[in-house]
């Protein structure tokens, strides 16, 4: 079955974004520093991006990450899913109501009004009918709050955290309190700019 896979950055403190995070500013006030990896010329970070480019199938993020990545100083030629690796996986959007109209429109985009276990279910569906042809998995990018109430609800199977050398002393917490689960730690690398830890969650 399609495995499905959280990846976020977060900070030392446990923030995937800094404070007064809104349209505008998505990744609130310095944390810009949370994805410096992604962007980074060390050989580990950019086989790590590859890879984790490579085996989208389907991509899920929330209705507020997809405001700021459709906004006109979102998503562009030089930033976007994969950076410069150009991912063009499908897109499962959760959401209480269908935007008006969509600015990136060469992008696969499936708005899911239904809650977050539905928008799994259609992303796994998009991964597993895909073109490609490999074994692909539905990556659950974010937001925070997004990534945090998967984990929490038990509907994500594997956990990749790119932990940033940073502390940001506020913002979104990746997981909501009182959140508990068993991981069972499958890699750790450390590399010029972060550490990249991937779990298996039980």
């Amino acid at each position: 079955m399609t495995r499905i896979v959280a990846d976020i950055s977060v900070s030392l403190d446990g923030y995937v974004t800094g404070p007064n995070a809104g349209p505008g500013n998505g990744l609130g006030d310095g944390g810009e520093a949370l994805h410096t990896w992604a962007f980074s010329d060390d050989p580990h970070d950019r086989r790590l991006v590859r890879e984790a480019t490579e085996r989208s199938g389907a991509v899920i993020l929330g209705r507020r990450l997809f405001d700021i990545v459709d906004a006109p100083d979102g998503w562009n030629d030089e930033v976007g899913y994969g950076a410069r690796e150009a991912g063009r996986p499908a897109f499962v959007v959760v959401t209480s109501e269908r935007p008006t109209s969509v600015r990136l429109t060469d992008l696969d985009w499936t708005f899911v009004t239904t809650g977050l276990a539905d928008a799994v279910a259609a992303a796994r569906e998009r991964a597993a009918s895909s073109r490609r042809g490999a074994d692909l998995a539905v990556v659950l990018m974010g937001g925070g709050a997004t990534v945090g109430s998967a984990v929490a609800a038990g509907l994500v199977d594997s956990l990749s955290l790119h932990l940033s050398p940073v502390l940001l002393g506020g913002g979104t917490p990746l997981f909501p309190e009182g959140t508990r689960r068993t991981l069972v730690q499958r890699s750790a690398v450390a590399t010029s700019t972060a550490t990249h830890l991937v779990y298996d969650v039980t």
